[in-house]
């Protein structure tokens, strides 16, 4: 069995959706979530769904700490579900080719540290793209230069707002990243 450990810093509602894809799954399954901050909604989501879940102080807890919780959870793989900080580089090296991500932008446009979320919206507004979407990727030491596995792109609107170019990326977020996952893990992409 692949057990999967999902990382967010808020809401979760990749989290929920990546939980609820694999339910049932006799190859992979949601065995953790971690997040780095305690006000997360991620956490009520993962009570409510009954996902392990421990909150762990990013500048306090090691890496070294991290791969401990992980190891005794029997973790495989790690997606990042809405995480914004960096992956300290000995979890990638553990983990090497076993972590992805989800960007809400086509990278490598649109990408790098501080762009997430609405940021990433207006920027792609702000340049007047004619396009936007997401990309899914393996991590490696640098914001969102790993490899890329899958693109999935919508024209951007002349009446978009970054509310509902936001929402249509969720929507692209929610159907294509928890397949993307599973074909990755069972090596059919």
């Amino acid at each position: 069995m692949n057990t999967l450990a999902l990382f967010a810093s808020g809401s979760g509602s990749n989290v929920e959706n990546i939980y609820k894809y694999f339910v049932g799954n006799d190859k992979v399954k949601v065995g953790l979530v971690l997040t780095d901050n305690q006000n997360a909604y991620v956490i009520e989501r993962a009570k409510k769904l009954n996902i392990p879940y421990i909150y762990f102080n990013y500048k306090e807890t090691s890496p070294d700490n991290v791969l401990k919780i992980l190891a005794s959870h029997k973790i495989t793989h790690i997606a990042l579900g809405g995480y914004l900080r960096l992956i300290p580089k000995t979890i990638i090296r553990q983990f090497k080719n076993k972590i992805l991500n989800i960007h809400p932008s086509l990278l490598p446009k649109h990408g790098g540290k501080g762009y997430y979320g609405d940021y990433v919206h207006r920027s792609v507004l702000k340049e007047n793209d004619k396009e936007s979407g997401i990309t899914i990727h393996l991590v490696n030491e640098e914001y969102d230069k790993g490899k890329v596995l899958f693109q999935k792109s919508i024209s951007v609107l002349d009446e978009d707002t970054v509310s509902s170019l936001s929402s249509r990326i969720h929507e692209l977020e929610y159907k294509f990243f928890p397949q993307i996952i599973e074909k990755y893990i069972l090596n059919k992409l």
